[in-house]
């Protein structure tokens, strides 16, 4: 996998962009500086992070910051785009590019004034990660400006507030930072990448994922069993259950006595691992409970498909998409997603907070009254709770709460009381996706959804003709947010007719 090493006589500098991979995960930092680019792959996660930033650093500041070097030979009150140098503890060529420095009344080089690194974290409180990086920011910028940088500021926000924290760049921290680049570099020079991490859910704000997903299915990693984090994966190897086929191969009974030991929880839930690794390795599904998954659907005239769009961030609910699907004439529910039409139509409820919850509630409540003895089909416990304290902020009774949530149905619930899956996740995109569903738009999924979402929002303002704000640009990302939450709403029916099919019952309609 690696590619040929640099010439050490010119070695490559460790920068902040490898510490911070490296502090998130000893094997992104390897790849992103031996991996095979054609494999890396751009993730929306990314954009978010600098949206974000974007977004803090203008709360923070009165004006655009000055860029380079001579912007704080100027004294300018904010400073990008400067790139900084030094040796690291080997004398290893260090870089880093700070995403903000703000002036400080402290004399350095540049005259009465020196500067302060500034980090936009997203998440509820500062971690290692940040404190070294800006460890790092401030040793190279105290080394630049020939003046020490004692504290760097962390802003954060918080609804509508910026959250700022001063952060002091202490002895300990400088000493943390030196083990940490040390440990980069031996790193960076092994021959082959460090192993996978153990928890990979975080994986997916990577853009080697598909590399690492590879590699984990390929080794049959224990985290490629649904079930199995990664404390579940410790106990396991101390347990010497090293993969997916050796706890396939495990005795039960046995595998629970000796996770015992750390708890009754660890060991009731031996025979379910064991079962879910032998059902991954078969590649066939096991039912668990006989009889009908969707009973709802045998006699009803039609049914709806529930999907929302949210930004978790802002708790801003901003898609309520529904598929209005009538049963059709001969009493068979149809197929979709898998080439053949879908005879339904899609209803996108777009929530606009200025527009606020009474109408948002006016809608839903009208759209699911034109349709009064239909079922609502959702994926996980999302639309259910959400819809439900909608209604009670509302005041809506609680008898028609009440009725409100027994036409709700859980189709990832009905599922995993049915059936034990092949698959490594029971996720709606796994799920679907081992039915043969593909997404319309390729790469997309819920982060991306939630970046074209806020692009729109940030357009959504005074025209710019041929600009980003024209409606041209505010209505393709409108569209792709709403083929994105169509084809939720298709994969969620995907899972819905499986189950119906597997129930052996072919839902007729009721007689006269």
């Amino acid at each position: 996998m690696r590619q040929p090493s640099p010439d050490r006589s010119f070695p490559a500098p460790l920068t902040d962009s490898l510490l911070r991979a490296w502090l998130r995960c000893r094997r992104r930092a390897w790849l992103e500086r031996h991996g095979p680019s054609d494999l890396r792959r751009w993730n929306a996660h990314r954009a978010l992070a600098l949206q974000e930033q974007l977004l803090r650093f203008q709360q923070l500041l009165p004006e655009k910051p000055s860029r380079g070097e001579g912007a704080c030979q100027d004294g300018a009150p904010a400073v990008m785009g400067l790139r900084l140098r030094g040796l690291a503890p080997r004398g290893q060529p260090l870089e880093a590019h700070p995403a903000l420095l703000q002036r400080v009344n402290t004399p350095s080089r540049w005259g009465s004034h020196g500067y302060r690194p500034v980090l936009a974290r997203q998440g509820r409180r500062t971690t290692r990660e940040h404190r070294l990086v800006l460890a790092l920011w401030g040793r190279l910028l105290a080394h630049q400006q020939g003046a020490p940088v004692p504290h760097a500021l962390v802003v954060a926000g918080q609804g509508g507030r910026l959250l700022q924290e001063r952060l002091a760049l202490t002895p300990a921290l400088e000493s943390q930072l030196d083990d940490s680049l040390l440990r980069l570099d031996v790193d960076l020079e092994r021959p082959d990448p460090p192993p996978l991490v153990n928890d990979r859910k975080k994986c997916a704000l990577c853009a080697w994922r598909l590399l690492c997903d590879q590699e984990a299915q390929r080794v049959g990693h224990l985290s490629e069993v649904s079930g199995v984090g990664s404390k579940r994966r410790d106990l396991l190897l101390q347990a010497g259950v090293g993969s997916l086929r050796e706890l396939a191969a495990a005795d039960p009974q046995g595998l629970a006595e000796m996770l015992s030991v750390h708890g009754t929880q660890h060991a009731d839930m031996a025979p379910e691992m064991v079962a879910q690794a032998r059902v991954q390795a078969t590649g066939q599904p096991e039912r668990l409970l006989e009889g009908d998954g969707l009973p709802e659907l045998r006699d009803a005239p039609g049914l709806l498909i529930y999907d929302i769009e949210s930004d978790p961030d802002t708790a801003d609910h901003f898609l309520h998409g529904f598929w209005i699907l009538p049963r059709p004439k001969d009493g068979r529910w149809p197929q979709t997603g898998l080439g053949a039409p879908f005879p339904a139509r899609y209803r996108p409820l777009l929530a606009l907070a200025e527009h606020g919850e009474e109408r948002l509630w006016r809608r839903l409540s009208g759209l699911l009254a034109r349709h009064p003895d239909w079922p609502v089909l959702h994926y996980g416990e999302t639309e259910k709770i959400l819809l439900s304290r909608l209604a009670e902020r509302q005041g809506v009774g609680v008898e028609e709460r009440a009725a409100l949530q027994r036409r709700l149905v859980d189709v990832h619930l009905r599922l995993r009381r049915h059936w034990r899956l092949p698959v490594n996740s029971y996720g709606l995109k796994a799920v679907a996706s081992w039915r043969g569903f593909r997404w319309s738009q390729p790469g997309a999924d819920g982060a991306r959804c939630l970046l074209w979402w806020r692009l729109w929002r940030q357009w959504h303002g005074p025209q710019t003709p041929g600009g980003a704000s024209s409606p041209a640009g505010r209505r393709r990302e409108l569209e792709r947010i709403f083929r994105y939450n169509q084809d939720d709403g298709l994969a969620t029916w995907v899972v819905a007719r499986w189950l119906l099919e597997s129930s052996g019952e072919p839902h007729p309609p009721a007689g006269p």
